[in-house]
């Protein structure tokens, strides 16, 4: 036979393409010489064809080992519409009844089933391998075999077994492994684990040229979400959650803000995850919030935007799931929100896991942050992690750091300074353990090793953090330095390295920006608050209309409108009484008590000045919280301790305040006496009152200051001021 005329002649029979995708030709080939085969190929590089091809041509059953039941309906599904024959695919898992798997083993002993996809937990049950002793295996495929490795980002322990369940299937089975994210390390273990030490490797680049990498701060997420996606309308995407909580919030927000958005994550039942997975691939739903379960295996090629609403766990899972935009080869566009919370998160699950696991996953997770806080080319620092070396002009702008780039600086003198020190130590220390030296601080490792009394501590001072992590970070980049991963991450000096302390020359390196984290620590607090520039000239309008307005009613500036509420308007705009409601600090009683003045004015200022709204920007908020403003109204109506409504609630006391703060600042009128006359005396409370009637600002800093803190506790300031607002304002 003409094996590679077939070749071709299935490829386009079968499948309808004319021609095989970078190595494809080559894997297959060497599948079907019976050659035991590692495939190492970028998601959307035609991994699935590696192994479907030569099962159809091949005599027997290829056996699959997936990790998902998503994945192997929908590739079973595919192949099944490119065959006309139901018969021709087949999956083996939980999700059957009994009368299915009689039918499928049925198939398979008619020798009709080519391929055969079994989850690995499947595969080890002593049924199933009797059964399967009884059919003739053309090889077994381990599909994500990343999963093997406890170095891999989605390690699973029953992937460690597969070796000696394929043993028991019979002797010389041709072994394939597949995987889209393998670090050198990641690599070994695969192929040490499964007994293919010998086995041809493949490895395509890990370089995926049409995908845009973006980080940005994790601020007003929310509205930055749905700011980029309704800029970017008709295009599907995949939003990246870490909790499924989290999966719920921002699917639910999102709709409200009228984008069609479905959630996915493995607390919902498999029936309605299916269907999750068909309205994307049918285009009913234009997002899917999902946690790192969605995608694997989706053969959906026109995704165009991957975004990571919290920092993801591993480059290896970020590069996966970025992935998964742009398989097309057509637009991709990768954000990832950064913040210091989410590392702490991170770091805090780790904590009760098991020493050796804890060790693993702190060096996973340090790759991430360094990813994040680097201002070098983000495809470089990719690429580099899988092994690889690039050169950042390659990457024609295509990450956030090309496209602006940073501030370079000389670092011949630093870069030599790290090196020697690395050398005069021994190569026993990590980044974390140079950084502590240079900058001068103190720590149990410092101490213990007298590095506090050595001439390098404390020389980098002056330099700062972010000059001492750009230098070592990009010492590794650019192979000065390699981290050892097998050993803590600690810094070893590569032959480069070596070479640069006997002859030091002039070089660049990219200093690190700060990544400036602001507004509040809650996602749905910052739901409404503006990003935009703040129209100063306008500011400066809406506070003396203030002024006047307050002078006008006798009551302090600060009873009408609040600064961060006519801060926001500059950057809103807001033309009609809806549109003020949904500014922070603005509720319907304040709209319609103080309301049509700001919003004349406003719009006088906007045609005046031809001013293009973002009308867009407004953000809806979310159902649950308003539920809650209108059952803690309720309660108040109805007398109850703030402490017993604090508790219904599962929140906190400061929490409550903060609530019914919020609510009252917004016009709504709250009748607290009850509770605040239990707490203060009718004198003490005239003279909080009578201080914020003469007040300029409703700070309780200042009003302690003046009131004299032995006198009042600052919960009770928090109290007068709430009583006060609802009194005046409202």
């Amino acid at each position: 036979m003409d094996v590679k005329k077939s070749l071709f002649d299935n490829l386009q029979n079968f499948f309808g393409f004319d021609n095989f995708k970078g190595d494809q030709e080559s894997i297959i080939t060497n599948i079907l010489e019976g050659n035991n085969t590692f495939v190492i190929m970028p998601t959307g590089g035609g991994k699935s064809i590696c192994y479907q091809l030569p099962a159809l041509m091949s005599e027997g059953t290829a056996i699959v080992i997936s990790p998902l039941i998503a994945l192997m309906k929908n590739q079973v599904d595919q192949l099944r519409a490119f065959g006309g024959n139901d018969s021709i695919a087949h999956f083996l898992n939980s999700s059957l009844n009994k009368s299915e798997i009689t039918q499928v083993k049925s198939d398979l002993l008619s020798g009709q089933t080519k391929l055969l996809y079994v989850a690995p937990e499947s595969l080890a049950k002593q049924e199933n391998i009797e059964f399967l002793n009884l059919i003739k295996i053309s090889f077994v495929a381990v599909d994500e075999a990343h999963c093997i490795s406890e170095w891999g980002h989605d390690f699973r322990p029953e992937y460690r077994k597969i070796k000696q369940v394929i043993a028991g299937l019979g002797d010389n089975i041709p072994i394939i492994a597949l995987t889209a994210t393998a670090t050198p390390k990641v690599q070994q273990d695969i192929m040490k684990n499964l007994g293919m030490t010998e086995a041809t490797l493949f490895k395509s680049s890990f370089n995926r040229p049409n995908l845009f990498y973006e980080i940005r701060p994790k601020r007003d997420i929310t509205k930055e979400i749905i700011k980029y996606i309704k800029s970017n309308p008709g295009k599907s995407g995949i939003i990246y959650c870490l909790s499924r909580k989290k999966v719920e919030e921002v699917a639910e927000a999102l709709n409200l803000n009228g984008i069609s958005a479905l959630p996915y994550h493995a607390g919902l039942e498999p029936k309605i995850r299916a269907e999750t997975q068909d309205r994307f691939l049918m285009e009913d739903a234009e997002v899917i919030v999902a946690t790192i379960a969605f995608g694997m295996g989706i053969d959906k090629p026109d995704v165009r935007f991957v975004i990571h609403h919290d920092v993801p766990k591993s480059m290896e899972g970020y590069y996966q799931e970025t992935g998964r935009a742009g398989r097309d080869g057509g637009e991709g566009v990768c954000i990832a929100f950064y913040a210091q919370k989410d590392v702490d998160k991170l770091a805090k699950f780790m904590k009760d896991k098991p020493v050796s696991e804890r060790e693993i996953g702190t060096q996973i997770l340090k790759e991430v942050i360094d990813y994040a806080e680097s201002g070098v080319c983000r495809r470089k620092q990719i690429l580099h992690y899988f092994g690889e070396n690039f050169n950042e002009t390659g990457c024609n702008c295509m990450c956030d750091n090309c496209k602006k780039p940073k501030k370079q600086f000389e670092a011949e003198e630093q870069l030599s300074t790290v090196l020697k020190f690395i050398e005069k130590t021994g190569e026993k220390f990590d980044d974390s353990h140079l950084l502590n030296v240079f900058l001068g601080l103190e720590t149990a490792q410092t101490i213990a090793y007298e590095h506090s009394k050595i001439p390098e501590f404390g020389i980098g001072k002056q330099d700062g953090a972010l000059m001492w992590k750009s230098i070592i970070r990009q010492a590794v980049l650019n192979n000065f330095l390699f981290k050892d991963i097998d050993n803590y991450g600690l810094l070893k000096l590569t032959k480069q390295g070596k070479d640069f302390i006997i002859n030091p020359y002039s070089l660049k390196f990219i200093l690190n920006e700060p990544i400036i984290e602001t507004g509040s620590e809650d996602d749905d607090d910052d739901l409404k608050h503006g990003s935009g520039a703040l129209d100063t000239h306008l500011l400066q309008l809406l506070k003396d209309l203030r002024k006047k307005i307050a002078k006008q009613k006798s009551v302090p500036p600060f009873v009408v409108f609040q600064d961060p509420s006519l801060e926001e308007m500059c950057t809103h705009y807001p033309i009609t009484s809806e549109e003020l409601k949904q500014i922070s600090g603005v509720g319907s009683g304040k709209a319609m008590k103080f309301g049509s003045p700001f919003i004349e004015l406003i719009k006088k200022y906007v045609e005046d000045n031809d001013i293009e709204r973002p009308i867009d920007l407004i953000i809806k908020t979310q159902a649950n919280k308003s539920q809650m403003k209108v059952s803690i109204i309720q309660n108040i109506d109805r007398q109850i301790g703030l402490e017993d409504i604090a508790d219904s609630k599962g929140i906190t006391y400061e929490e409550i305040l903060k609530e019914v703060e919020s609510i009252v600042n917004s016009g709504t009128k709250l009748n607290l006496n009850y509770f605040i006359d239990e707490v203060i005396d009718d004198d003490r409370q005239d003279e909080v009152f009578d201080y914020f009637r003469a007040a300029e600002s409703d700070s309780i800093d200042e009003a302690l200051n003046e009131l004299g803190e032995t006198d009042y506790t600052r919960e009770e300031i928090q109290l007068m001021r709430i009583k006060f607002m609802s009194e005046l304002g409202n």
